[in-house]
């Protein structure tokens, strides 16, 4: 139970990623939210690389939540990715993924400006 209380602490934006509610048909979203929340519950909390890796999924499904057209990208290139199945962690690989989209994403957006309109 502490160990999650300290996972916790490293993660700002667990309750707002874990209760959001997506499109009843929308199963790649509820499907990552399955795999962020087992993959921060599974690491190893002596291991520094390990939080620094939670603290930028943590970020980026946060952005995941907020962002229409972020959502929207990593949905698109989630799907062009390919785990193959002699990977020790196949969830580990995934996020190393998602982490990677999101760092490329962010990349793209400071040289890019990105405006977005409200109506």
């Amino acid at each position: 139970m502490e160990n999650n209380k300290v996972i916790l602490s490293h993660c700002p934006n667990f309750d707002r990623i874990v209760n959001t509610d997506f499109l009843e048909d929308d199963n790649l979203s509820l499907q990552l939210v399955k795999i962020y929340r087992d993959f921060i519950f599974k690491i190893d909390i002596n291991n520094g690389e390990d939080i620094d890796k939670i603290k930028i999924l943590d970020m980026t499904m946060g952005k995941y939540v907020d962002d229409y057209f972020f959502r929207k990208t990593l949905q698109k290139e989630i799907f062009r990715m390919k785990v193959k199945s002699k990977n020790g962690d196949p969830v580990r690989t995934i996020v190393d993924a998602i982490i990677n989209i999101y760092k490329q994403t962010m990349e793209d957006q400071t040289r890019k400006i990105y405006i977005s309109r409200w109506i």
